[in-house]
């Protein structure tokens, strides 16, 4: 059964940097949910990667997230995925069913063996979106954050690159 830990926080919080704090120990695997569609997307990879090093397995997963964690989850492995929102994002994208993806997903998380450290914007305390679909993304991402906490191990909450813990033991 893994250890779930989720890494909550806005843009630039610091979220990324405390997942990777969390998940020093080898083996480890980096799932990654974002697609570099445009030069800065590729500029932001290629630094993200760089920041991890070469001791970290590299798999990519925009939309087959369930896949990615049951095919490379492991008893001694660590397993970080950056970020849920992409992976929202992308879902939403392709007409994908948020809440059988979601459902899927947590069933996995909870199967796993090993430990899995997940990123994720909290992106409900900001203005509220002007257009419907903004409306959308904002409720779906609260509701998938809120599954995820619920059946994690330990919940936290980043801002300026401080960790509040939410759930679980520090």
């Amino acid at each position: 059964m893994a250890q779930i830990l989720l890494i909550l926080g806005g843009a630039r919080s610091g979220k990324s940097a405390r997942a990777l704090a969390l998940a020093v120990q080898p083996p480890h695997v980096f799932i990654a949910t974002a697609e570099a569609l445009d030069f800065e997307m590729a500029e932001r990879i290629r630094r993200h990667q760089a920041e991890r090093g070469a001791s970290w397995g590299l798999v990519e997963a925009p939309l087959d997230l369930v896949g990615a964690v049951r095919d490379h989850a492991g008893e001694k492995v660590t397993l970080l995925v950056d970020c849920l929102t992409l992976w929202l994002s992308n879902l939403m994208h392709h007409g994908c069913d948020v809440e059988v993806e979601t459902e899927t997903l947590i069933a996995e998380l909870v199967a796993a063996p090993g430990r899995v450290v997940l990123v994720s914007n909290e992106v409900g305390m900001s203005l509220a979106p002007t257009d419907p679909l903004g409306r959308e993304f904002r409720d779906a991402q609260g509701r998938l954050n809120q599954c995820v906490a619920e059946f994690a191990d330990r919940v936290e909450f980043v801002a300026a690159g401080l960790p509040l813990t939410l759930k679980g033991a520090p």
